[in-house]
C-alpha cells in the first residue's frame, strides 16, 4: 500500500486546476441588476463570455493532464 494511483506532484496539479476553474466561476458571477424590470447590459461583457470560459477551460485541460500524465516524485533515501 505504499504506492498511490497519482503521484504528489499529480494531485498538486489537480488541485491547481480545480483552483483555476474556481477563478472561472468567480469570474463569471455579478451582472445582475438590482431591479428586476430593468435590463443590465454588464451581464454581455467579454469578462463574462469569454474571459471565464477559457479560465474554466484551462483548468479542466490542467486536471486531465494531472490525472493522465505520468509523474515521478522524488526517492526519499
Amino acid at each position: 500500500m505504499d504506492k498511490m494511483a497519482m503521484s504528489r506532484k499529480g494531485v498538486r496539479m489537480m488541485l491547481a486546476g480545480v483552483l483555476v476553474m474556481a477563478a472561472g466561476y468567480i469570474l463569471m458571477m455579478g451582472g445582475a441588476s438590482p431591479d428586476p424590470n430593468v435590463f443590465n447590459y454588464a451581464m454581455f461583457d467579454a469578462r463574462r463570455l469569454v474571459a471565464a470560459p477559457l479560465v474554466i477551460i484551462a483548468g479542466i485541460a490542467v486536471v486531465i493532464i494531472a490525472i493522465m500524465g505520468k509523474f515521478e516524485d522524488k526517492k526519499e533515501e
